[in-house]
């Protein structure tokens, strides 16, 4: 009974391995979007194997037991385990037999094709066959115009003249026009990779439409996208709600994703969590990634779910690794960050976008032969960012002058082009060590952490631990993330050096300060694991998430801006504020200040919501001891001076203006205003609390300035009368009138020639 059992076990493994085989080489010959990239189920089960980690974008195996442990404990272990072995060993030799047999009789059968009409009707098709001296191992559409498949069920089919279909003629049909539909949708996305007019992308969008209305999934899904924003397409929410519930019924999980957002943000549906939370769900299971982030964000903020940071980390790192695995030595595209809110209230401050002047000028000085405008310009092509799109032709030709100009920076980019390889420059270990070479000796750390890549992978060079070290060292001490980041690999792994996580850590930490993303991810698996620091769940998620951002997704920020630019809306004007305020409080809520601000401007002015001071405070009050804002200060002291959602208190309202004033140089103006203000009220409110006649009556004019003090007073009355009436009589002086000008004479009508009767 056990052996059976086993036996069964075997089986139902290889045929999960085996689907499993197939599901991943049918996804292989697709080319799919970044939207539809998914993890196959073995990616995700892989993810929380104790027996390997993936650290610096490189998977290394672990034992998973501390240093500590003893060898004789070790040894006890690799016994029980070859006892184990050699145990499966025997059983395997007993039932293989019968499991190739079982396998390959499985095999079989799903290979068996049957004939269907010709002049072997029924009959199983023959592979291979023999037809017009080639053999065929599948089924051919080879000597028919209508482009139907067929087999013969003999294998000359010249001599016996047996064949039959392999489909029926709807199944044709229905292949042939998912054939042109491919064609129509391959032609489509070359104009829209290819171009960069507006006019072209259009037009490579009307293949797009062309495709999807023969149900072309992937057109389906671009042309959906494309009406819910309103690109190269009219904006129309409502048919592109339809397209996605027609993709969500055929199991797309980029439709499911899409779907999820409309009810999300009741676009063109009724706002609904729930159901959003169920296709959200479902893309996820499907493995798309972008729904993997959106749930890892709902359970870490407890937005429709429960909040739970062990979920919140499962999808995160799940996408982390995709992102991890996908960065190269180069770093990959910039993601370029900005701040809409800075650009509202400070116009005049940089965006971080290049205006395309400054780029002209940049490329003249570097026509000129500049040095330094060449090896910027050709790290901004390299990269992209900063209004620059990505172009390695260019950054190789700014790089290439560079170099020639003795620039050991220019040198060691080329090295880090020819060892990553691209359409543009060839993939040549040897080169890129020379260029390593070369900038590495004139001091560069980018050409040191290089060459230390070089030994440390055997790229060009046997592999050498200690001279892959040495480089990282130098490379680090000049504060290139890079080589902060191997040392980090080096000392987790144990690799040249004794292992050591406190040095990992450390170099891991330095790496991250300079926005290196594969630091973050380490950093993450440190935390998740409690490997050399204390396990801690809400830190990795932070730093996951941090990497998720980081993917290529992100580039879709940059498009966002564009269109922000272009004031393209897809939201009705009554729903701005609510919609508005929902983000702003998502953002307070990861530690952004000027969010936690807006949240008080919009309850204290009611924009989106109605009045409430009391909330208003809290939020200022929030800013104000978690962020020490000085706007939140501010605004704290004058609601205490108003007495808006709390007592009024004049005292405490000056406080807060001077407490604004020592936050921020800016605030000093605006306090010495509110200041002077408050004094002005503070003296109005005294004036009015005391009894100004009883005061008089107390005091005695005799005793404060003296028994002729009323002769003091006429006297100085007498003077001030005296000033007044001289300063006025001299404004009543004539004041002379420039020569030439005379008083204007009026002209008289001349008398008449002829005076009327009397």
């Amino acid at each position: 009974m056990g052996r059976r059992a086993r036996l069964g076990l075997v089986l139902c493994v290889a045929v999960l391995w085996a689907r499993g085989l197939a599901a991943a080489d049918e996804e292989g010959n697709q080319d799919e979007s970044l939207e539809s990239k998914t993890l196959s189920a073995e990616d995700q089960v892989k993810d929380h194997s104790t027996g390997t980690r993936v650290v610096a974008g490189q998977i290394f195996l672990e034992s998973g037991k501390p240093d500590s442990q003893s060898e004789d404990e070790e040894n006890f272990h690799s016994q029980e385990e070859e006892k184990e072995n050699s145990l499966e060993e025997l059983n395997s030799l007993e039932t293989s037999n019968l499991l190739n047999k079982d396998l390959e009789e499985g095999e079989i059968q799903s290979t068996v094709l049957t004939a269907i009409g010709g002049t072997a009707d029924g009959e199983p098709c023959h592979f291979p066959f023999l037809f017009l001296e080639k053999e065929y191992a599948e089924c051919t559409a080879d000597g028919r115009e209508d482009g139907r498949l067929w087999c013969a069920t003999t294998y000359d089919y010249k001599k016996d003249q047996k064949w039959g279909f392999c489909e029926t003629e709807e199944q044709s049909n229905k292949r042939r026009q998912m054939q042109e539909a491919e064609e129509v949708y391959q032609t489509g996305m070359k104009i829209l990779n290819e171009s960069s007019k507006k006019a072209q992308k259009k037009e490579a969008y009307q293949y797009l439409l062309k495709a999807a209305d023969m149900n072309h999934t992937k057109a389906m899904e671009k042309v959906s996208y494309a009406l819910l924003f309103g690109d190269y397409l009219k904006q129309n929410i409502q048919s592109s709600k339809e397209l996605f519930e027609k993709l969500t019924e055929e199991g797309s999980p980029r439709g499911q994703m899409a779907l999820g957002f409309l009810y999300a943000s009741g676009l063109g549906v009724n706002s609904s969590q729930a159901k959003a939370l169920v296709y959200y769900t479902f893309g996820a299971l499907g493995g798309n990634l972008i729904a993997h982030m959106i749930l890892g964000y709902r359970y870490w903020a407890g937005i429709g779910v429960l909040q739970s940071c062990e979920s919140a980390l499962t999808h995160y790192r799940l996408v982390a690794n995709h992102v991890a695995s996908d960065i190269s030595l180069t770093g990959g595209t910039v993601v370029q960050r900005i701040r809409l809110a800075d650009e509202v209230e400070n116009p005049g401050m940089a965006s971080g976008m290049l205006e395309e002047d400054l780029i002209q000028y940049y490329q003249f000085l570097a026509e000129k032969g500049d040095v330094q405008a060449q090896v910027g310009l050709g790290q901004l092509h390299l990269h992209g960012g900063r209004g620059v799109e990505q172009n390695h032709q260019r950054a190789f030709e700014y790089f290439n002058q560079a170099a020639n100009a003795g620039n050991s920076h220019a040198m060691a980019f080329l090295g880090k082009m020819y060892s990553e390889g691209s359409d543009i420059v060839p993939q040549s270990n040897e080169t890129a060590l020379q260029y390593f070479k070369k900038a590495a000796d004139m001091g560069n750390p980018v050409g040191q952490s290089g060459l230390g890549m070089a030994y440390l992978y055997g790229r060009g060079v046997p592999v050498n631990y200690e001279l892959a070290l040495k480089y990282f060292q130098k490379a680090a001490e000049q504060g290139w993330v890079d080589g902060q980041l191997q040392l980090g690999s080096m000392y987790y792994n144990g690799i040249g050096v004794k292992r050591d996580y406190k040095q990992a850590l450390k170099y891991f930490n330095l790496a991250s300060q300079g926005g290196h993303i594969l630091a973050f991810y380490n950093l993450a698996q440190m935390h998740a694991t409690g490997t050399g620091v204390m396990r801690s769940c809400h830190t990795a998620v932070e730093l996951f998430k941090n990497v998720c951002e980081r993917g290529r997704w992100s580039e879709r920020l940059m498009t966002a801006y564009n269109s922000y630019k272009d004031e393209a809306s897809i939201v009705g004007e009554n729903e701005t504020y609510p919609r508005a305020l929902l983000h702003w409080n998502r953002a307070a809520s990861q530690g952004y200040t000027v969010a936690r601000i807006k949240l008080g401007d919009y309850h204290f002015y009611g924009f989106g919501t109605d009045v409430d001071y009391e909330t208003a405070f809290i939020h200022y009050r929030l800013a104000s001891e978690q962020q020490h804002s000085a706007q939140a200060m501010f605004n704290l002291g004058y609601m205490h001076e108003k007495g808006l959602g709390i007592k009024q208190d004049i005292h405490l309202a000056k406080r807060f203006y001077d407490m604004a004033a020592e936050a921020s140089p800016d605030a000093q103006v605006p306090v010495f205003l509110a200041l002077c203000k408050l004094g002005v009220i503070y003296s109005l409110q005294y004036v009015r609390e005391i009894n100004i006649r009883e005061v008089f009556s107390h005091i005695d004019m005799d005793q404060l300035l003296g028994p002729e003090w009323d002769l003091y007073l006429m006297t100085i009355i007498a003077l001030l009368l005296g000033t007044v009436i001289a300063y006025r009589q001299r404004q009543h002086q004539a004041i002379p009138r420039p020569a030439g000008l005379r008083p204007a004479v009026p002209q008289q009508e001349p008398p008449p020639e002829h005076q009327p009767p009397q």
